[in-house]
């Protein structure tokens, strides 16, 4: 026996009340583990490993330069968004075609679709990488506790996807990259369940708009993957927070499989979207 609060449990008869009783669910289905934020603690800590493996293969330009001017070359003509073949120089620049010592990396019309996914992990300096992983911590465990960690994994991933589809059918010639394709798809996504358990937007529209204001004024920033985030988050948002209460799994499940396989298709017709 175990010694409890209202006197003494039976272990076993523990073990089976667990395993019978459901777990409590959030608003929109998830499960209460994602209060815990691990899935967000989780996404940071692969953006910062990607960062501090940029800086370890920089290797002797890390002391001149390294992560603050970019991180590795190679990390860069692996993993960001690009439509044809990357050709990497030793010296880290990046050249028109092969050659000696020049490194090949698919392009995603060369078959790197993997560029979608790799994308939203890889940043182009300590500030770039900083600003991102402070909009994910303040965002990403708010939602990952109304959402769950599944739901919240789902929408963060479908959100980079859908900004990095966006870059690659209108910038198909940048190397773009960055964890904030999957942030302004947070942004949506948190403003859409704000307003439907009835919130206020007070705090996080004029974030929106700030950021809207950055997106069309700096240049160097993907327009088009922060703008394909947006849509991309709210879709998927829009799916979570309104699904219908009698089939809400099978619904939310639904609208996550059905949005990636819109990006998917999309992708496979962009040679002849841009044609």
């Amino acid at each position: 026996m175990n010694e409890a609060s209202v006197g003494h449990q039976c272990p076993e008869c523990v073990a089976q009340g667990q395993r019978t009783q459901r777990s409590a669910r959030t608003a929109f289905g998830g499960t209460t583990a994602g209060q815990q934020g691990t899935v967000t603690k989780a996404l940071i800590g692969i953006n910062v490993a990607v960062a501090i493996l940029g800086l370890v293969l920089s290797g002797a330009r890390a002391a001149t330069g390294g992560l603050l001017s970019g991180g590795s070359a190679t990390i860069q003509a692996f993993g960001a968004v690009i439509a044809h073949t990357v050709y990497l120089g030793p010296d880290g620049r990046f050249y028109t075609g092969p050659g000696p010592g020049i490194h090949t990396f698919p392009g995603i019309d060369d078959g790197g679709w993997y560029r979608l996914v790799t994308a939203m992990f890889i940043h182009y300096g300590v500030i770039h990488l900083a600003i991102n992983m402070w909009a994910l911590w303040v965002l990403g465990r708010q939602l990952e506790s109304a959402l769950g960690r599944a739901r919240f994994l789902g929408l963060y991933l479908l959100a980079g996807i859908g900004g990095n589809v966006a870059a690659y059918l209108f910038s198909p010639g940048s190397l773009s990259a960055g964890a904030s394709t999957a942030i302004f798809g947070l942004f949506a996504a948190y403003a859409i369940i704000v307003h439907r358990l009835g919130g206020s937007l007070s705090s996080v529209v004029p974030i929106l708009v700030i950021n809207l204001i950055i997106t069309f004024t700096v240049p160097g920033i993907s327009i088009a993957g922060h703008l394909g985030g947006l849509v991309a988050g709210a879709l998927v948002g829009a799916g979570l927070a309104y699904a219908p209460r009698n089939a809400r799994t099978q619904v939310q499940v639904a609208v996550l499989a059905g949005v990636l396989v819109l990006l998917a298709f999309v992708t496979l017709l962009g040679p002849t979207l841009r044609a």
